[in-house]
């Protein structure tokens, strides 16, 4: 098991070798490069009849045929296509119909295929190849294993399979590939026309001094070594300057949203249990950590507050407890998929429940049974920069100590869905019982409210909704102004919600 597992890791040692020693080492390369291939992972050998029924079937995607005198570049652009698309088994020695060479020298077709598997990039460690000698001659069979876990080029080439034809892949192809391989997450990818320039130096430089760089570490290094910029470009190939990952647009970008529209959060506080007319919108861009500040500051500036008893004491309690509230944001703005276009995280509030969506299924091997215990980072660029600023304590929080933070306030444990295209945790309020039971005339003598802030409650309660003409008509001895200084104070108090602007005013209950 040691052994199988230390391969991918030989192999790279003996081509950084091979590179140190002379060219006129072919022997030892040919040995050390076989000792790796001998190390990797063994295949189940083709037998005889397999072979022949694919000479027989011709070449394929998944089937090469090889002369004996292709080029080692050529049979380097055959390997690397056959590993980038679903693997297959190569075939040196056999004409382009499958018709065996006379005289092919296999012990030389080997070391040509040894020598070809080290061109691409990263070089191929492939199972060991077979010499088979069957009815006038010798071939040498080699499987391409399908699911390598790498990205292969040939000289800045990327190359796949259709038919029997090497071709190369398409920008969208590539950048796909990369991404089911995991070389190289949405988050990594470079910006299409965003530049260096996109990103702000002066937030850049606050957090390099947050963290403790040194000074004289260049500003350039530590991006590039943080994953917020790239020297490729969208095809793959490397680029002159430097650009903006998606990463570094959403972390340090001056205006993130130019490039990345569906990178925000729409925050909506509904007055019931169901979507409705009445409702309080905001909709939030910037970087990142903004995000995260606002949107928490929406459902602070828009949960209700009461006075609930605790044994002998009673005490002030919001509707959620903030640390669960701060876990479910930061998480959605750290770990959903920002590839997905046309959609934002959806923070929304209903006088029984808060609901955070994010565009995303569960990443990785996390699912709803095991939440809990696992962990998978789909974005580890964007989740390593905000654990620097500060948001550790929040991404470390944990799935059970929300639990457990909601169960001591008295609350259902966190609700965890997931949709068709993404991710829901809902948390449940008190709803009513927020406020100590008592009655309904007294329920808001806490606040400290005058006579015609208590009718005005009273009224919303019954009506839904207040306007200041409603209370100049409850108080009409009171002048205008402080009918309005009032209802003001109600909203300040976070007792009413403001809707609207100058005669379209109104107000709901928090």
């Amino acid at each position: 098991m040691e052994v199988l597992c230390a391969a991918p890791c030989l192999g790279l040692f003996v081509f950084a070798f091979f590179n140190s020693v002379s060219t006129s080492s072919k022997s030892i390369k040919i040995a050390f490069i076989t000792i790796s291939m001998t190390f990797h992972r063994r295949y189940a050998t083709i037998a005889i009849d397999e072979i022949q029924t694919l000479l027989a079937s011709g070449a394929s995607a998944r089937v090469a045929l090889l002369p004996a005198k292709t080029s080692k570049q050529a049979l380097a652009e055959t390997l690397a296509a056959m590993a980038n698309a679903g693997g297959g088994v190569a075939i040196l020695g056999v004409t382009a119909k499958g018709a065996l060479q006379a005289g092919a020298d296999a012990a030389a077709l080997r070391d040509a295929l040894v020598e070809a598997s080290l061109l691409p990039d990263p070089p191929l460690i492939l199972p060991s190849a077979q010499q088979v000698t069957l009815d006038g001659g010798e071939v040498v069979v080699v499987q391409i294993p399908a699911g390598l876990p790498n990205v292969y080029n040939v000289r800045g080439v990327y190359l796949t399979r259709t038919g029997s034809q090497n071709r190369p892949l398409t920008t969208a192809e590539l950048r796909q590939l990369l991404l089911d391989r995991g070389e190289s997450g949405y988050e990594s990818q470079p910006v299409e026309s965003a530049i260096l320039a996109d990103l702000d130096d002066a937030r850049v430089s606050r957090y390099l001094d947050q963290v403790g760089l040194p000074p004289d570490e260049a500003l350039i290094d530590a991006l590039l070594s943080r994953g917020c910029v790239t020297r490729r470009g969208a095809d793959g190939l490397p680029v002159e300057e430097p650009l903006p990952t998606v990463a570094g647009l959403l972390l340090f970008g001056r205006a993130p949203q130019r490039f990345l529209r569906s990178a925000e959060i729409i925050c909506v506080r509904y007055a019931g249990a169901v979507m409705g007319d009445e409702f309080v919108r905001q909709e939030i861009g910037g970087v990142l950590v903004e995000q995260a500040r606002q949107a928490e500051a929406f459902v602070t500036g828009n949960m209700r507050r009461g006075m609930r008893i605790r044994g002998m004491a009673r005490e002030e309690t919001t509707e959620y407890p903030a640390a669960v509230v701060r876990e479910a944001i930061v998480n959605a703005i750290a770990h959903r998929d920002y590839s997905i276009r046309g959609e934002g995280i959806r923070l929304l509030m209903f006088s029984d429940r808060l609901e955070v969506y994010s565009p995303g299924r569960l990443p990785g091997h996390v699912t709803l049974e095991n939440i809990k215990d696992e962990r998978y980072s789909r974005n580890e660029a964007i989740v390593s920069v905000l654990t620097d600023l500060g948001y550790i304590e929040r991404l470390g929080y944990g799935i059970d100590r929300m639990i457990a933070a909601m169960q001591e306030a008295g609350l259902p444990a966190p609700e965890f869905e997931e949709t068709v295209a993404g991710f829901r945790v809902t948390l449940r309020s008190a709803s009513e019982d927020l406020v100590s039971a008592q009655p309904q005339t007294q329920r808001w003598h806490h606040a400290f409210l005058n006579e015609r802030q208590e009718a005005a409650l009273a009224f919303v309660r019954e009506q839904g909704r207040i306007t200041n003409s409603d209370l100049q008509a409850l108080t009409p001895d009171v002048h205008a102004e402080t009918i309005r200084r009032d209802l003001a104070d109600l909203v300040d108090k976070n007792l009413l919600i403001r809707i609207g602007s100058k005669r379209a005013t109104y107000y709901i209950l928090k």
